[in-house]
């Protein structure tokens, strides 16, 4: 940070000096009062059925300021000031860890990116812990426990985050620890920049992602159960195509008997169809009867690729008419992916 200063000792004004060491801290002053702007400036002169008139005109958008801006914004209100001088040495010492970590300590840039990651940071871990508790109840865990541990708190929750699924499509490469340290430092980067003077979200982008992920995370794993119950032997391919297995899976389980298929090959399926338009199987009951071999925890995911692919499946919609067999498949390709196999076998 590059305006870290504690606050004057010597004054004895009857306004406390610390909010405003604390501001130095984040490198940030309170909000502009709209007083001072120039368009309340002219409406001061302007009639009072105008001034009336704009007073009645509704806010398009409220302030959402980091929590750490909104805590330290508190310290006016008390009358300890050591409290300012040390919540200001703590936010330095983490924005230099966080320019020698993660941006550039080296050039004013990346200690500018440091710092606004280090307000995100400590917010987000403030916003996690408190939730929608009071901004003084912010600034007690920061008196309390430091900036540092709430800091701590918010990295630590993009950390997690950052190891979970983004998308249904995995390869070793996610597992690669390389990859896995660019992909956190994006994550963060992506999440906890916050200027001390803008509005920020980065709570409200952190939970949608979590939701997010945790439902890739589902299917994933739903995906790898049904791979290691294949009817022909578990398949450890290290690539994955979640959304392939699960496709490929509810397709032949219209066949009935229960039996789990998760990767298939040109062969295969042309028996599949051969075999399902010359019994016209139960598709409900071939249904019911995979849900009821899958493991609870995998049913919600199983039983929603069930509904959607009731009335959303070209190859199920097809599968009793005419339809060429080389049609059929090049309409099954699209939703096995890369779980069918490119040998006629």
């Amino acid at each position: 940070m590059t305006a870290v200063k504690a606050p004057p000792k010597a004054r004895k004004a009857k306004a406390p000096p610390k909010a405003h060491a604390a501001d130095a801290a984040i490198d940030a002053t309170s909000a502009v009062n709209p007083a001072d702007s120039p368009a309340a400036t002219g409406a001061a002169d302007s009639p009072p059925a105008a001034s009336a008139a704009a007073a009645q005109l509704p806010a398009l958008v409220a302030e959402r300021l980091p929590r750490l801006v909104r805590a330290i914004r508190c310290l006016a209100a008390r009358g300890v000031e050591d409290e300012a001088v040390m919540l200001a040495d703590e936010l330095a010492g983490i924005t230099a860890m966080v320019a020698e970590k993660f941006t550039n300590d080296k050039t004013a840039d990346g200690i500018a990116r440091a710092h606004f990651l280090t307000v995100g940071g400590v917010s987000l871990g403030l916003e996690h812990v408190l939730g929608h508790e009071s901004d003084e109840a912010a600034l007690e865990f920061l008196v309390e426990h430091g900036a540092e541990h709430a800091f701590q708190i918010g990295f630590r929750l993009v950390r997690e985050l950052s190891q979970l699924p983004e998308d249904a499509l995995l390869g070793e490469y996610d597992n690669d620890p390389v990859y896995l340290q660019r992909r956190l430092k994006e994550l963060f980067s992506d999440l906890c920049s916050a200027d001390p003077g803008q509005n920020w979200s980065g709570p409200e982008r952190y939970a949608a992602q979590l939701v997010q992920r945790k439902q890739v995370q589902a299917v994933v794993f739903a995906a790898n159960w049904l791979r290691r119950h294949h009817h022909n032997g578990p398949i450890s391919d290290p690539d994955l195509n979640a959304e392939g297995v699960l496709a490929v899976a509810v397709i032949f389980a219209i066949e009935g008997g229960g039996r789990i298929v998760a990767r298939t090959g040109q062969k295969e399926f042309e028996r599949f169809v051969k075999g399902v338009r010359k019994s016209k199987p139960d598709f409900e009951a071939g249904w019911a009867q995979l849900l009821a071999k899958v493991p609870q925890q995998h049913q919600p995911v199983l039983a929603e690729r069930i509904a959607q692919y009731r009335t959303h499946c070209t190859v199920i919609e097809k599968i009793g008419s005419r339809t060429a067999m080389k049609t059929l498949f090049a309409e099954f390709e699209n939703y096995a992916g890369s779980e069918l196999d490119a040998d006629y076998s």
